[in-house]
């Protein structure tokens, strides 16, 4: 890290390293008030593509966390911008939340289970065997099939829930066909939201609480890399990974003085 250029922007997972279940990690208000205050570019990003920047403003804001919501970056936004960069004005069959509709009608797509260009499956607390069906039916017609994000399992106050990646490998088995995945670890994910805020890899970070996901990601798009210990990962599965971050923390508040 000693020959690595200053950091100029930051970009930080939400779950796990600002917010745990609802509740703010301590240190995270700092760590967000010193980022606004020093100017420096900075994103929030978030796999799961259920809620819009703004729903996810509004979540935070309540926490005493004040992100403005040019500063959330989501693997809804993620996906839009890549299908908009495929095929502008295209078509899609989507099952998800507001977060993925919103974004796919914000780059001018049309929402249709007729013939259309792309499946795509993202976040949702509701998937139904009725979806899923014409899910696979439209994929094995032609349609070409994207997903938000890999994550199999999401966090609740029950316990785990199945998450995208899980409905994904579902999908795959049914039609043979493997998914693109926008979000993390695609360090498109990463690259888009460097661009989105003019930021460039060799002189920012990303934190995270994930090692296959955060820390993958950061460290496929050039980028400095932080673990914190407040979310999924322990320290001793740090070694089985075949890659390392750049520094492994605490918590958030760790990071405070670097900004």
């Amino acid at each position: 890290m000693a020959d690595r250029k200053p950091i100029e922007s930051w970009l930080t997972d939400m779950d796990g390293v600002l917010i745990h279940e609802g509740v703010p990690i301590p240190g995270a208000d700092a760590f967000i008030k010193r980022l606004r205050e020093s100017g420096k570019p900075f994103l929030v990003l978030t796999n799961n593509s259920m809620y819009t920047p703004r729903d996810l403003h509004a979540r935070l804001n309540r926490m005493g966390l004040e992100v403005p919501i040019e500063n959330i970056w989501t693997s809804a936004l993620a996906t839009a911008k890549f299908l908009d960069d495929q095929r502008p004005g295209g078509s899609a069959y989507v099952i998800g939340e507001a977060g993925l509709t919103t974004a796919l009608h914000d780059i001018g797509y049309i929402l249709t289970d007729h013939d259309p260009d792309y499946v795509v499956l993202g976040e949702t607390r509701t998937y139904s065997f009725e979806a899923m069906t014409k899910a696979v039916r439209l994929i094995n017609a032609g349609a070409r099939f994207i997903c938000t994000n890999p994550d199999e399992t999401g966090p609740s106050t029950e316990g785990p829930l199945p998450a995208t990646g899980a409905v994904a490998a579902l999908i795959t088995k049914a039609t043979g066909k493997q998914p693109y995945f926008a979000g993390k670890p695609n360090p498109l994910m990463m690259r888009t939201g460097l661009n989105a805020i003019g930021a460039h890899s060799e002189t920012s970070a990303m934190i995270g609480d994930r090692m296959d996901t955060d820390v993958l990601a950061g460290i496929e798009a050039g980028m400095q890399t932080f673990l914190v210990l407040t979310g999924l990962t322990r320290p001793e599965q740090v070694e089985n990974f075949p890659y390392r971050p750049s520094k492994i923390v605490d918590s958030i508040a760790d990071l405070v003085d670097r900004i």
